[in-house]
């Protein structure tokens, strides 16, 4: 059986969440480079994988997907197994909280953490203009509400979703990766089970691969 391939950069956050998942599982896959930086996203080959011009697309023989987290998510059903279930698809109550950190991840923690990552990394290299240090200030005050929640429900279970990895997890890991190259890492500090948790994702194996291609100072 021929290897997935993905097409992006590891750098890229959306790519770097495939990637992780396909470590967990142990899949053989191929990264095939498409370099965001020189625009080749938007190239007539990569338009035809994804129609919007971005990074990740994965071809699996005759199926092609884009959407990082959808593409997670195919790659978790697809390589399930008794060792490896990420979605915990087979206990509703256990999937139903992997669904709800994982909404969370996307519409609370995102929104609050990410525009930091943007203003103090990714605007200034790649469009060359300052920092807006409003944007900054307002998002640190929306996070750190945010991770008082999370702070509540991780003095109370290891993980997310309960005592058990997900995917709700791992979501995490590429935004936070960045943000903890920010002058704003110890934040993170302040909230003793969120940092627990962090470092531990951070021991895993599939994110020291991944991370091992992903720069940590700009």
């Amino acid at each position: 059986m021929s290897p997935v391939k993905v097409f992006g950069r590891a750098i890229s956050t959306n790519v770097s969440r495939v990637l992780v998942c396909l470590e967990e599982v142990g899949a053989d896959y191929e990264l095939v480079t498409v370099d965001f930086l020189a625009g080749e996203q938007n190239s007539p080959e990569h338009v035809e994988r994804n129609p919007f011009g971005k990074i990740p697309a994965l071809q699996d023989g005759d199926l092609v997907l884009f959407e990082s987290r959808a593409i997670a998510k195919y790659i978790l059903r697809k390589y399930k197994s008794s060792e490896v279930d990420l979605l915990r698809e087979s206990d509703i109550r256990e999937a139903a909280l992997v669904d709800v950190w994982t909404e969370v991840e996307a519409h609370q923690y995102y929104p609050a953490l990410s525009p930091i990552v943007f203003e103090c990394i990714i605007f200034p290299i790649m469009r060359g203009v300052p920092t807006n240090q409003q944007v900054v200030h307002e998002s640190l005050e929306k996070l750190k509400k945010v991770l008082e929640t999370y702070e509540a429900r991780l003095s109370g279970s290891r993980y997310l979703a309960g005592d058990f990895l997900s995917f709700a997890d791992l979501n995490h890991f590429p935004f936070t990766y960045y943000f903890m190259a920010t002058p704003y890492a110890s934040l993170f500090d302040a909230y003793p089970h969120v940092k627990a948790w962090w470092e531990g994702l951070m021991s895993r194996p599939s994110i020291k691969k991944i991370s091992a291609n992903m720069p940590t100072k700009f």
